[in-house]
């Protein structure tokens, strides 16, 4: 079984999903000859030729919205935007238009497309580079939002995404493409979404993160009692998971890299207040970037959450 990083995983997915289903189409800026800014798409275009991997101008509400006119028509169209940072002009043509087309059209169209885009720092990139914006997209109803944290659940994951009828946020860390490897098999597997896994188990504490702040958080926490769940999906997020984990350790640190204030763990710590108040022990706490604009590189490694802050937030949660 071959050892990927998260590109070589994506990768795999698309070529196996393009080879199973004529109807998955790529497009997007760059993704046929240059096989994306990354390379996550490299090797797909002399595979699958121009009529299936197709190169677009720089024009992200233009790939989206094209990416939707083929969905309706019954393609599969997976869409790459660059970086999170430039995936704004497109809103509108999520927003408004993949989001709503089932419930516009009472169920007579859906909208089966998967709009992938790297997010997030860790790699020292320009500015808009390096956006975390993922509650965004978690506010609007009929989207799905994405987050895999490890090579083996980034390829499941995304065949999950190609194959749902709805629209699907994609979200994938710029700092996990190449930083850890894995086992990832060949062949046909899903990941199914809107569940989440208990990445080490504990009794202490719940500490909630997903993306590239899972493994700083691992890093963290090695050797302390303390449960980590990795949400993989944000919205359907897992309640099921999430509320047996914080009933087991009646105390949670959530972890994230977007800015705090109307994070995607304010959604959490609402939910867990509303619904599991009885069963905790301390206040709950975040641990996130800072409600300002993302720094360039030279401070990029002071606005993401440290192994430091998160391992003063455990100390602080258990002496509560």
């Amino acid at each position: 079984m071959p050892r990927l990083n998260m590109v070589q995983a994506i990768n795999m997915a698309l070529k196996e999903e393009m080879q199973r289903d004529e109807d998955v189409v790529i497009i997007g800026e760059d993704v046929g000859k240059d096989g994306g800014v990354f390379r996550v798409t490299e090797g797909l275009l002399s595979l699958y030729g121009h009529e299936r991997v197709i190169d677009t101008p720089l024009a992200e509400s233009a790939i989206v919205g094209t990416a939707i006119g083929m969905g309706v028509c019954g393609l599969r169209p997976v869409a790459e935007i660059q970086f999170m940072g430039f995936i704004y002009p497109a809103i509108d043509q999520i927003f408004s238009h993949a989001a709503r087309i089932r419930c516009r059209s009472r169920g007579r169209f859906s909208c089966p497309i998967v709009v992938r885009t790297p997010y997030g720092a860790g790699i020292k990139a320009p500015e808009l580079h390096s956006e975390s914006t993922e509650a965004l997209f978690c506010h609007m109803p009929g989207l799905k939002v994405v987050v895999p944290s490890t090579p083996y659940n980034a390829k499941g994951l995304l065949i999950s995404a190609i194959r749902d009828p709805d629209p699907v946020i994609f979200l994938e860390s710029t700092r996990l493409y190449r930083l850890v490897k894995e086992e990832v098999p060949e062949g046909e597997y899903s990941v199914p979404l809107g569940k989440a896994r208990v990445a080490q188990e504990g009794g202490g504490v719940t500490v909630i993160a997903w993306g590239s702040m899972l493994h700083r958080v691992l890093q963290a926490v090695s050797g302390l009692d303390v449960e980590v769940v990795d949400l993989m999906t944000l919205s359907p997020f897992d309640e099921v998971t999430v509320a047996a984990s914080v009933r087991k350790t009646g105390r949670v640190i959530i972890v994230h890299e977007a800015p705090k204030t109307c994070g995607f763990g304010a959604e959490l710590s609402a939910t867990i207040a509303e619904d599991l108040m009885l069963h905790l022990k301390a206040p709950i706490i975040r641990v996130t970037g800072y409600d300002s604009v993302m720094p360039l590189p030279k401070l990029e490694d002071t606005y993401i959450p440290t192994v430091e802050r998160i391992k003063k937030a455990v100390e602080e949660v258990l002496r509560y």
